[in-house]
């Protein structure tokens, strides 16, 4: 229906062009006629009358237009401007701290790294521990140290030192084993890799892309049951996984308390750009921890070394150490790490804060807020084995590390996904363009925007721009200058 007219296109096309076309000067060829019923009925004007200003004074027999007043609409300024989610800002530089195996291999990562990155050494130094205690060890709860890490960092900041510190240690060790293959093929293929090493850590490059490849059935529909596979080996770390169901039993997998890890790095475009509304609410984001570096650091000029002994006898300490006798191969029985009382104050404490989150109306974060708990109590689980590997507790400064960190880290992805996921094209221009001023601290000239979106048509950007200013995200100042005054845009 064109809004305010009650007609449908084609009927208010014949009114126009039997009424209003022979006024124009000169008149509209049908083409342009049928591009403004469109225009008229696909979104409403701004301005009262629109294009029909131009058609000369209409009688009041031939159409009300009163409707097509845009106060009579109810618009979103009405409805009331979208909640803002807060950024919580750069990642805390205390968080980067964890005793024992975690932080020697970090100091090893940073010392042989052409470009240090503190927050990519952490991530991959974390899933290199989760690998090690995998299937070893469980806290009180039943939580393994299996965890899916994302190191988020622009292209040639040194995203792939990290992944070849944790291989080199392993081969070190020699549990090479232990490292997955670096390119997943199919579900099948994922599931078979498991059934052969159950405690496992698959590093993956360019993990933004394979998201945004897996996603989508049409592109490669051999992967897009991976992302099943990684969800349900996820959360089956202590109990039995059961792969696909196959008419010959032979080809049927079973694995006994898998634990699966991955570490992916990526570029932020990539990893953002495959973010989704559904990515969000099946819970596969909610069991990611992203790690982001948003900055390329100054090259150093280093020397390869060999894995410290220190870390090849941590490893190897790990690869000799079997609870459950003979059969944990087939059947583990993890050690229990227990947590002190002021451990499980703290964890009680972030417990009452997801239960406050999930009671808010924001359905997109729920999935991810409801597995906070989850992550924080694996975080201190790899944190007690880091930092006491013969005798691992989980204190009060593992539980205040993994607490803060799974915390931080939900309210990051959070702001990233307000910023990225968007609801149909529209929204997804709207908040590209909403990036492109808060990259310019904030505050761009008219002119700038134009040049930085031209990717859009004039009418397409002033559409976005009237509706973001309509919902107070940002405002339009004019500056006065020594010329012409100046239009600016501002974030509210």
């Amino acid at each position: 229906m064109v809004h305010g007219f009650g007609l449908d296109a084609e009927s208010a096309f014949r009114l126009l062009a039997d009424r209003y076309n022979p006024r124009c000067d000169p008149p509209w060829s049908e083409k342009e006629l049928r591009h403004k019923v469109t225009d008229a009925a696909s979104k409403p004007h701004d301005k009262p009358f629109g294009w029909l200003r131009d058609v000369g004074p209409v009688e009041a027999s031939d159409v009300d237009l009163s409707g097509f007043n845009p106060d009579r609409r109810r618009s979103d300024a009405e409805r009331g401007p979208s909640e803002r989610v807060p950024d919580p800002g750069p990642f805390p530089e205390h968080l980067l701290h964890v005793p024992g195996l975690i932080e020697q291999v970090a100091a090893y990562n940073l010392a042989t790294a052409t470009r240090p990155q503190p927050v990519l050494a952490l991530a991959a130094g974390i899933c290199l521990q989760a690998v090690l205690a995998g299937r070893k060890v469980r806290d009180e709860r039943g939580n393994r140290t299996n965890l899916y890490c994302v190191g988020v960092a622009p292209s040639g900041a040194g995203k792939d030192h990290a992944r070849k510190v944790n291989k080199n240690a392993l081969f070190a060790a020699d549990m090479v084993e232990h490292e997955g293959n670096e390119d997943l093929a199919s579900d099948a293929g994922l599931v078979t890799a498991v059934e052969t090493e159950p405690a496992i850590l698959f590093q993956i490059d360019e993990f933004g892309r394979f998201l945004r490849t897996i996603g989508d059935p049409k592109k490669a529909p051999h992967l897009f049951n991976v992302l099943t596979a990684l969800m349900k080996l996820y959360s089956s770390a202590d109990t039995i996984f059961r792969g696909k169901a196959y008419a010959d039993s032979k080809r049927n997998k079973v694995v006994d308390q898998p634990c699966v890890s991955v570490y992916g790095t990526t570029v932020p475009e990539h990893f953002y750009e495959s973010l989704t509304a559904d990515s969000l609410s099946d819970g596969f984001i909610a069991r990611l921890l992203v790690f982001e570096a948003n900055t390329t650091p100054a090259r150093q000029r280093v020397k390869a070394r060999p894995v410290p002994e220190a870390i090849k006898q941590a490893a190897a300490w790990w690869g000799s150490f079997k609870p459950g006798g003979n059969l944990a191969a087939e059947h583990p029985e993890p050690l229990i790490i227990e947590a002190t009382a002021e451990a499980g104050g703290l964890f009680d404490a972030l417990a009452v804060t997801v239960d406050t989150e999930l009671g808010k109306p924001d359905q997109a974060g729920r999935s991810v807020w409801a597995r906070a708990e989850e992550k924080a109590c694996r975080l201190a689980l790899v944190y007690a084995c880091s930092a006491n590997a013969q005798k691992p507790v989980i204190d009060a400064n593992a539980a205040r590390w993994a607490c803060e960190l799974s915390v931080y880290l939900t309210r990051r992805m959070l702001y990233i996904a307000h910023e990225w996921v968007a609801d149909g094209v529209f929204d997804a221009r709207q908040k590209r363009v909403l990036r492109i001023v808060r990259k310019s601290d904030g505050k761009i000239s008219r002119s700038e925007l134009c040049r930085k979106t031209q990717w859009l048509t004039q009418r397409e950007r002033q559409e976005v721009i009237d509706n973001l200013v309509e919902t107070g995200q940002i405002e339009q100042v004019v500056e006065e200058t020594a010329t012409r005054p100046r239009v600016v845009y501002a974030l509210s």
